[in-house]
């Protein structure tokens, strides 16, 4: 159903405008310049209509949503190695105060090259 373009808009729309602009930007239509001038009349715009006069000659693209990537091992613990490369500064920084100790600091690189989620994520894919 096509919306009639004297219908007023609301902020998700002009995010989800800003988005397909950004798109367009990405691809290599517009220049700095376009993009910059087009960005400020989405944020001016009221109406489907002002959206409309953004993309008059910008090719159609679907809007779909992305899928959520396939969560493998379920629930909470989908990403767990991202979780416990993000605890253990926090966990470092207690345990400081706590103790006195500042070698609880060099937990943090260690959790970084033990559970790196780059490199994790890149085997994970090699096996798919």
């Amino acid at each position: 159903m096509e919306e009639l373009p004297e219908i007023r808009i609301g902020t998700a729309e002009r995010e989800q405008a800003m988005r397909r602009l950004s798109d367009h930007f990405a691809s290599g239509r517009l220049s700095v310049a376009e993009f910059d001038e087009r960005s400020g009349s989405v944020a001016a715009a009221l109406t489907h209509g002002d959206l409309d006069e953004v993309f008059t000659d910008l090719p159609a693209e679907p809007v779909t949503a992305a899928a959520p990537p396939a969560d493998r091992t379920g629930g909470f613990l989908a990403d767990w190695r991202a979780r416990v490369v993000a605890a253990i500064p926090i966990i470092a920084v207690i345990l400081f105060f706590t103790t006195g100790s500042w070698l609880w600091f060099l937990a943090i690189p260690l959790a970084g090259a033990l559970f790196g989620t780059r490199r994790h994520q890149r085997d994970e894919e090699d096996k798919d």
